[in-house]
């Protein structure tokens, strides 16, 4: 690590949700920027004015905010380097394309959108590459093929041009990536990007780099679908003047399917059940996009699923705090292969931080869920449900429904049960079972364990033989948390009402 210090940016652009591999990126961004105790900066990306999608900004700072990614400058945090939009630093772009056209390292391309089609189909139809490059050019309308007159004449009679850069014919371009090594691109694979469009806006390529050079900008960690565009934003720095600060790159591998066939979409969520989104999205069209968050998903769970989508811990630890995150985490460990996703896996995420968390965690997790039922015994009641169920479940929001019972009395019974194990000697074993807890006041889980295998072994029956139909005539169900831990909750008079009216219902 050089002594240059560490400040990284997380740059979305406003074009709809966050796709939860930007997420990732975002909060590799963030492991790395406090591990070396540096800066974790927002910047929005939004040059692109035609696609830009209302609420989308506000949704991409309340996804980092749930996940608890602190943003230490942004659009709202303020810094000394803003603005942090895009849209606000306009004036500064296009004196860099202009600079670059001076030096002979851009060009001016006059070319109308027909003249393009034309001259790709020409290459295409002599197995060529149809691209605007260093030998297609000079057959092109350019400051490259057009006399120093006529580009001077057309600038002042306002015709449409954009700034292309001016790549070399045949050279070599490396650079050293952190995850996968070196990397090496001939210019002659590239095309002359547009850096200055026709209305006078940069191009992400040349807005991005200006702005990573102005927010000194150590280290750029982003997704792999920038990286065939890496040789051409080396070649701005140079082109610049800027390679001597050039932030090192570390191109992330991508979030693919279960199947791992491509990268995981919106399209596949839809149909595999799984959220792609942060946050529940609603576009402007009406349709609705599931989050993890209206999911039941836990942030901290997500955080931790997403940091083990492409990296790996020096053992095998797989949970992880965020702070713990911090101290292992290291771009040398992660993947340069794509990482599948497994629903299965984020599932189990969600369970192991659910068994942890607190009572206040778990009654903000369910507050949408409560009804006057779910309150009427009171709040210690219910977080005794909560902790007594949530081993039971993935996520908190099914707690409420798997537990019904404890709430009301039972309105479904299990018919496997009531099939195989209820008959009118177990109702009346379980009967007197109950009444001798009632006769005793024994209402402790402890005294009505113990009273269960004294009333069998006096009874001469196993005690087993009375386990699940006891469970079945309180509850209804078959299967629960501890038994007699659910007996003690629900209390003795509630039991005793309730064997009641299972004999009644089911009497044989």
């Amino acid at each position: 690590m050089s002594e240059r210090p560490v400040r990284v940016r997380f740059a979305p652009s406003p074009t709809g949700p966050l796709h939860i591999g930007g997420v990732r990126t975002a909060l590799y961004n963030y492991l790395f920027a406090k591990q070396h105790g540096g800066k974790f900066l927002l910047r929005i990306e939004d040059t692109d004015q035609k696609r830009f999608v209302p609420g989308a900004e506000e949704y991409i700072n309340e996804s980092l905010a749930w996940l608890g990614l602190t943003v230490d400058e942004g659009v709202k945090e303020g810094g000394e380097y803003g603005p942090y939009k895009q849209s606000e630093r306009m004036d500064m772009y296009a004196s860099y394309a202009h600079q670059l056209v001076s030096e002979d390292k851009a060009y001016y391309a006059f070319d109308t959108p027909d003249e393009i089609n034309a001259m790709k189909e020409r290459l295409m139809a002599n197995n060529m590459a149809a691209k605007y490059d260093a030998i297609s050019r000079m057959s092109m309308k350019n400051s490259l093929t057009l006399s120093s007159d006529e580009v001077k004449e057309k600038l002042q009679n306002g015709d449409d041009y954009v700034v292309r850069i001016k790549l070399p014919r045949n050279e070599e371009i490396r650079f050293h990536d952190i995850i996968r090594g070196w990397i090496v691109f001939n210019s002659s694979q590239l095309d002359d990007k547009v850096l200055l469009k026709g209305d006078g806006l940069p191009t992400y390529h040349l807005a991005n780099i200006v702005d990573d050079h102005k927010m000194d900008i150590s280290h750029v960690i982003r997704g792999e679908e920038w990286l065939p565009s890496a040789p051409l934003h080396v070649m701005l720095y140079r082109y610049l003047g800027w390679e001597d600060t050039m932030p090192q790159f570390a191109h992330l591998p991508l979030i693919l399917r279960p199947d791992g066939k491509g990268k995981l979409s919106k399209r596949d969520g839809d149909k595999l059940g799984i959220p792609v989104f942060p946050l529940e999205w609603h576009a402007a069209d009406g349709e609705k996009s599931s989050g993890y968050r209206e999911s039941g998903f836990m942030p901290n769970a997500v955080v931790n699923l997403l940091a083990m989508l492409g990296w790996h811990p020096s053992d095998n630890k797989e949970l992880f705090t965020v702070d713990e995150l911090v101290q292992a985490f290291s771009l040398e460990r992660v993947s340069k292969s794509g990482a599948k996703f497994d629903i299965d896996k984020a599932k189990w995420y969600n369970h192991q931080y659910l068994m942890s968390a607190t009572s206040d965690e778990l009654l903000a997790l369910i507050k949408d869920d409560l009804e006057p039922m779910h309150t009427a015994l009171g709040q210690e009641y219910l977080v005794r449900v909560l902790d007594m169920l949530k081993e039971k479940v993935s996520f908190a929001n099914d707690i409420l429904p798997l537990g019904e019972y404890f709430f009301r009395l039972p309105t479904k019974y299990d018919e496997g049960v009531q099939n195989k194990k209820w008959n009118s000697e177990v109702a009346n074993h379980i009967h007197n079972y109950v009444d001798d807890l009632i006769a005793n006041n024994w209402k402790n889980a402890a005294e009505m364990e113990n009273h269960l295998q004294s009333y069998a072994d006096n009874s001469g029956i196993n005690k087993g033989t009375l386990m699940q139909p006891l469970r079945w005539a309180i509850s209804g169900q078959a299967g629960g948390p501890p038994i007699f831990e659910m007996m003690e909750l629900i209390g003795l008079d509630s039991i005793a009402e309730r064997v009641k009216i299972a004999r009644l219902k089911h009497a044989l």
